[in-house]
């Protein structure tokens, strides 16, 4: 729902990442005088040694299912369960936001397993609770201010990924509500968008790698967004329009090849060293080895130093050598040694030492289907003004996807922030305040509504053949609301009416499907997906046909209709992206 948020006296915005999740937020009268004064949270590293804008996406339950911690509490917290051998009695979950991107069925009864693979809760109650710590960490931290700001006068931003499909936005917005966020008081920003409206406020000398006097900000400039996240890429190409605003000029476009992607390949390689047992039985048995070894790749992966000839890491030696002597009744080093990896990686102690080359391979497989997606992209003949490319998020700060990126497309202008991995959160602020930045955008589906037609041989496929009031009719038809990569303007209303095939029919179901097609045919179509139902009911039937007019609402973050019955008026509205 898009608000004004003028009628509120603070915007707070949820970046709820992958890998990493925090929040920024920005009284109205800051904004107005400086719209970058935006303020974040201080978290506290598991070291204890220095602080971040960001805490770990993890979360930490008891045996009632109820909430103990979230971020590095949570990770301190599930470590000393385990060295006091108490964490049975625990969920603990880390890095969940991607089952809303792999999983093509989600509804609010899915299931996530937690670290050790053997428990199960709601995925809806976990994203529901993370959600509810943020929220009230926020309105606390303001209280201890002096700043008291109630819930309801707060205009709530939570970000997401572009490319999500419209169940897994509307699930994320969902849950966000049962965690305490009023309906009306919350807006959906898409993660790139967020960004790119963020980079609109920089001053030029503070983009990193941009040619002297180049800036974003001159009307008709047309550059791209790669937003690299923990968990997804996503990208699309904005220009700059009249009165600040953007237009978007490429549906967004990704996949799952983000940073995490690295760390799975990273726990692959070591499964291919000493099995899928012996790693099975690590997550499972040695939870606090496990969680070690991926805390520990995760700070070599952000620190590696491309100046040495090896990468050193630490690793689990005590536990990885009583489980590969369980397994395979030898020592972890002669696993290593008899490998196809031994002359790229060594044991020293309770080290591994991998050379710098073999250990960049890892990161590869993720820069190589970034840089495919954007020559993608870049084949749009309507995209040659592109000049100028802006990399955003966490992992657009690994120097070799800067390298890779910078060679492939010389011609290009790279901008990377100062605050790349921040650019989401504090953009999605300004999102808040201003709703109306960006005026139009690309449909990254075709949206349409199942329908029947008068039957015609020549035309319709016979398996559709339907007989309804002695009338010969095509039924599961897509009747296109809206096509993939028509440019929509945001808040565009399209209008259709639709009529009741029988008589004295108490409802109407309008159902909504979407499609990979650009102009889908039938609603059962292989690349054709049920989206949601909303249903009119009629208080009084007839014999006549019954009219409804529906008006379809597109080209926002969130999709909506209404439909009214023309003989009693009485109308609904609903989200497209219903779960």
């Amino acid at each position: 729902m898009m608000t004004d948020s003028r009628n509120y006296l603070m915007v707070a915005a949820i970046d709820f990442g992958t890998t990493y999740s925090g929040y920024s937020f920005s009284l109205r009268d800051e904004f107005l005088k400086n719209p970058l004064q935006i303020h974040t949270a201080t978290w506290k590293t598991t070291c204890r040694l220095s602080t971040g804008e960001k805490t770990p996406t993890c979360l930490l339950l008891n045996k009632k299912r109820e909430f103990v911690a979230f971020g590095y509490d949570a990770e301190d917290r599930w470590t000393d369960l385990i060295l006091d051998k108490e964490q049975d009695d625990y969920y603990y979950f880390q890095r969940f936001k991607m089952n809303l991107h792999n999983n093509k069925n989600i509804t609010s009864s899915m299931m996530l397993e937690d670290i050790t693979g053997t428990k199960h809760l709601p995925a809806f109650d976990v994203f529901k609770l993370s959600i509810r710590f943020l929220v009230e960490h926020l309105l606390k931290m303001l209280d201890t201010r002096g700043k008291i700001v109630h819930n309801d006068e707060v205009q709530w931003v939570l970000t997401v990924p572009a490319i999500w499909t419209d169940k897994a936005k509307k699930f994320m917005r969902s849950c966000a509500e049962a965690a305490g966020i009023p309906a009306n008081n919350l807006i959906v920003a898409l993660e790139p968008e967020a960004a790119s409206i963020f980079c609109q406020f920089l001053q030029t000398e503070k983009k990193d790698c941009s040619e002297p006097g180049f800036t974003v900000t001159a009307e008709g400039t047309e550059y791209m967004v790669v937003d690299l996240g923990g968990g997804t890429a996503d990208i699309t190409v904005h220009q700059k329009a009249a009165n600040c605003h953007l237009k978007e000029k490429h549906r967004a476009m990704g996949n799952d090849c983000g940073g995490t992607s690295i760390d799975k390949r990273f726990l692959k390689l070591l499964e291919k060293i000493v099995g899928d047992t012996v790693m099975k039985s690590l997550k499972e048995e040695s939870p606090l080895a496990y969680l070690d070894l991926v805390r520990e790749f995760e700070t070599v992966k952000r620190t590696v130093d491309n100046e040495k000839p090896k990468v050193t890491m630490s690793i689990p030696v005590i536990a990885l050598e009583k489980l590969c002597q369980k397994v395979h009744k030898t020592d972890l080093e002669s696993l290593i040694n008899t490998s196809s990896y031994s002359k790229e990686i060594q044991l020293t102690y309770d080290k591994i030492r991998m050379n710098l080359d073999f250990f960049n391979k890892l990161f590869m497989p993720s820069i190589n289907d970034v840089i495919s997606l954007i020559k993608e992209i870049f084949r749009n003949k309507t995209l040659k003004d592109v000049t100028h490319m802006l990399l955003v998020g966490g992992f657009s700060d690994c120097k070799l996807m800067q390298k890779a990126v910078r060679q492939e497309f010389p011609e290009k202008r790279i901008i990377i922030p100062g605050e790349a991995s921040l650019s989401v959160m504090k953009g999605a602020v300004l999102f808040g305040h201003r709703p109306h930045y960006i005026t139009s955008r690309i449909m990254r589906r075709s949206y349409g509504v199942k329908t029947n037609l008068p039957w015609n041989e020549k035309k319709y496929d016979r398996k559709h053949y339907v007989v309804m009031e002695k009338e010969e009719r095509c039924d599961n038809i897509f009747s296109l609301i809206v096509g993939k990569d028509d440019s929509v303007e945001a808040g565009m209303i399209v209008k259709k009416s639709f009529f009741t095939p029988y008589k004295h029919q108490d409802k109407m179901d309008i159902m909504v499907y979407v499609s990979e097609e650009t102009i889908p045919e039938y609603v059962d179509d292989d690349r054709c997906t049920w989206l949601c139902t909303p249903t009119i009911e009629f208080e009084d039937t007839c014999e006549e046909r019954r009219w409804v007019d529906v008006e379809f609402i597109l080209g926002n973050t969130e999709n909506g209709l209404k439909a009214v019955d023309r003989n009693s008026g009485k109308a609904i509205s609903a989200d497209f992206n219903l779960i």
